[in-house]
């Protein structure tokens, strides 16, 4: 699944990542395109609240790609 909330600025891109991690099905993965740099910690508070593993990876000009799935059984955070 994809989400792109480049443009957007908070609290947005959280809103929208929120709303696909609880829409995401077992085994799937959520890609965020995000713009705004503040977005990256607040979507990472809601990734962890929600119990999801999140990698970040820059893309270049100022933008980056977060993966986020759920974390499996046992899977120690990072």
């Amino acid at each position: 699944m994809l989400v792109d909330v480049r443009g957007e600025t908070c609290p947005y891109p959280q809103q929208k990542a929120m709303e696909a991690m609880e829409r995401l099905p077992d085994g799937e993965e959520l890609i965020v395109l995000v713009d705004h740099s503040p977005a990256i910690e607040m979507i990472r508070m809601v990734a962890n609240r929600m119990d999801f593993a999140m990698d970040v990876e820059p893309t270049g000009s100022g933008e980056w790609r977060i993966r986020l799935r759920r974390r499996a059984l046992g899977e120690v955070r990072v």
